[in-house]
């Protein structure tokens, strides 16, 4: 007996042909999103005008006593962001403003040990070893739920990328 994978679109279940192209959208951040960025597939024609219904926001960290001294990210349009700056215009004021730079890793910082179960899946620059891809490949489930609760993208067999760099077998 064999199988047949049948792909369809997320947006609207259109059955997607194995020479068609596939798009790729990563939602980032939605009202309704709960548990970090997922992946849709898409056919081309679904998203072709979505670079037109982008809007110009402006997306800022309120750093005030609310929150417990965490900051609050706060989006919003472009326009209603410019119309706070009443004294000079914002796009001088965005000019001239202080930078902020991230703040620097710390000297002796304990290096992560991706061969655990803690952080396995977790992506990074370093090579995978072979004890990252076996915890990856053994238990999946597992690895994607904790980089789902973080909000980080999860592991997926059947992207090339993922299968190649966790030792999945390649899709056919």
């Amino acid at each position: 007996m064999g199988k047949k994978t049948i792909h369809v679109s997320d947006f609207s279940g259109t059955v997607i042909q194995p020479d068609d192209e596939v798009v790729r959208v990563v939602v980032l951040e939605h009202p309704d999103l709960v548990a970090g960025p997922v992946r849709l597939d898409a056919t081309p024609a679904e998203v072709e005008h979505i670079d037109d219904a982008a809007l110009d926001v402006a997306v800022v960290e309120v750093h005030d006593r609310h929150g417990d001294g965490e900051p609050r990210r706060v989006v919003l349009t472009a326009s209603e962001f410019d119309a706070m700056a009443t004294d000079v215009p914002m796009a001088q004021l965005l000019k001239t403003a202080e930078r902020v730079r991230p703040p620097k890793a710390r000297k002796g910082a304990e290096r992560i040990d991706y061969a655990t179960i803690e952080h396995a899946g977790r992506p990074h620059r370093g090579r995978v070893t072979e004890e990252e891809s076996r915890l990856v490949r053994e238990r999946l489930d597992e690895v994607n739920k904790r980089l789902a609760d973080a909000g980080i993208r999860q592991v997926d067999p059947t992207d090339p990328e993922h299968a190649a760099r966790y030792g999945f077998p390649a899709a056919s």
